[in-house]
Parts: C-alpha cells; structure tokens; sequence
C-alpha cells in the first residue's frame, strides 16, 4: 500500500507552498540586487563595453541564482512538509550491516 503524502492535506499543502512563494519572492529581490552590485562593479572595472555583455552578464547571474534557488526551496518544500518520508523504500529489509 502507498502511504499517502503530507502534501495530500489541502491545509498543509497550502501551508507549504506559501513557504515556497515566500522563499522565491525574498529570492528574487537578493537576485536583483546582486545584478545590480555586479553591473555596476563590472562598470566600474572596464567601462562601458557593449550593451550585449550587461544584458549577457545580468542574464546569466539572474538565471543561475533563481534556478538554484528554486531547485533548492522545491528540496526544502519536499523535506520540510514530510513528502521525503511517505515513500516505499524497496530496500528496507535489505539491511546490511
């Protein structure tokens, strides 16, 4: 019999991906401003290059740091509500010493 997960509870489920939006707003906000500190230090350091390298360079950070953060909080997400625990583990009786 599958057990059934946390996130099957609308009230939990609610709860946990509230945490979730909450995590990847205050992510995006961390997101702009650290691609506002590298435009200006890269400004700063070579002038002004080409349009196309900013946007490259902002594009870049932004994608990568809300990819990661969004992988990372929908691992919070699954660990946080209990889902990690509500499977069946094929290897539970193969209990090596």
């Amino acid at each position: 019999m599958i057990p059934n997960s946390p996130l099957d509870d609308p009230e939990r489920a609610a709860h946990a991906w509230a945490r979730y939006r909450r995590l990847m707003r205050w992510m995006m906000l961390v997101t702009v401003i650290v691609v506002i500190i590298a435009m200006v230090a890269l400004y700063r350091s070579n002038g002004f290059i080409s349009v196309h390298f900013f946007i490259a360079t902002a594009l870049g950070i932004g994608f990568a740091m809300l990819l990661t953060a969004g992988l990372m909080g929908l691992v919070f997400l699954s660990s946080g509500s209990g889902h990690d625990d509500s499977i069946i583990d094929p290897l539970e009786d193969d209990q090596t010493p």
